[in-house]
């Protein structure tokens, strides 16, 4: 996007702004939590927040970019709790993909047959680091998503999280020419992708880090060692391999845990993984995913 539609003077994320940066960092960092419990919410009643739940929410999220709601009633299988939710953070233009349920919600559990099988996360397979829809066209980038669990698996399939901005932030004290290499506009390529002989999507190409019209931080990245093409000069092969080392590190900054019946993420789309599980054919696990086009605005 042009950069005129940014302001520039004051924009921390811009490199040559190393006034605006620090003073963005040193608030950033200060009260980080270091903890997945210190990201969660009690929420009474999800379809109407109350004041102090709203504030707590929007507090997190404009700390740590992500906040885990966690319900007094469990094991609910409704998703006009993530919609009412993103309602009432000002985000409901869902990105109706092409395994996207009716409604623009996304049903996530094992599916054996059909369009969902082919893909990692409809399998109990784990998922390495990611935003979702890194491979949209960057008109349609999704800037926010809610992930509600109505049950967890048997075993396993605990997430591990990143704030995109502390990622940023620990790239760019590295060395500021990472952050340079990674928002080009030709940094990351996301093939082509043929099914039954047709094209379901062209070749993708965009930057890493990018800013939104608002001026805010954004990031579309995947980990996958298959299906990305890096820009071939030796600075993006660096800095690419360094975001990947820092994303594996035993980091302070980094959350793990996993979501529990009656508990969702909320988040400005942030890094996740998925670790593989163990399905209870009995009660198998089941989440709903809506991803927007919309930021959270805080």
């Amino acid at each position: 996007m042009p950069q005129s539609s940014i302001v520039m003077s004051d924009n921390p994320f811009i490199l040559d702004n190393e006034s605006a940066y620090q003073q963005w960092k040193k608030h950033k960092l200060e009260n980080y939590p270091r903890s997945l419990a210190d990201l969660i919410v009690k929420v009474k009643d999800p379809l109407q927040l109350s004041t102090d739940e709203l504030a707590a929410i929007t507090a997190l999220l404009h700390k740590t970019n992500m906040v885990i709601y966690d319900l007094e009633q469990q094991d609910v299988a409704d998703k006009a709790i993530p919609e009412q939710l993103g309602r009432q953070l000002g985000i409901s233009s869902l990105d109706k993909n092409e395994c996207a349920d009716e409604d623009g919600f996304t049903s996530i559990q094992v599916v054996e047959e059909g369009l969902h099988a082919i893909y990692i996360p409809y399998s109990e397979k784990g998922i390495n680091w990611h935003v979702d829809g890194y491979y949209n066209r960057l008109s349609e980038q999704i800037y926010s998503m809610i992930l509600h669990c109505v049950r967890p698996a048997a075993k396993g399939g605990e997430n591990q999280l990143w704030d995109n901005e502390i990622v940023y932030l620990l790239l760019r004290d590295e060395n500021p020419d990472y952050i340079q290499a990674l928002m080009a506009p030709d940094a990351m390529t996301i093939p082509e992708n043929i099914l039954d002989g047709k094209l379901v999507r062209p070749d993708r190409s965009g930057p890493v880090f990018m800013l939104t019209e608002e001026g805010r931080l954004h990031m579309r990245y995947t980990a996958r060692a298959r299906n990305v093409i890096w820009k071939d000069d030796a600075l993006t092969q660096k800095a690419q391999q360094v975001l990947r080392e820092l994303l594996n590190s035993n980091s302070d900054y980094k959350f793990e845990g996993r979501l529990e019946a009656g508990q969702g993420l909320i988040c400005n789309n942030v890094l996740h993984t998925r670790l593989a599980f163990q399905d209870d054919k009995n009660r198998p696990r089941l989440l709903y995913r809506g991803r927007y086009f919309d930021k959270i605005c805080l």
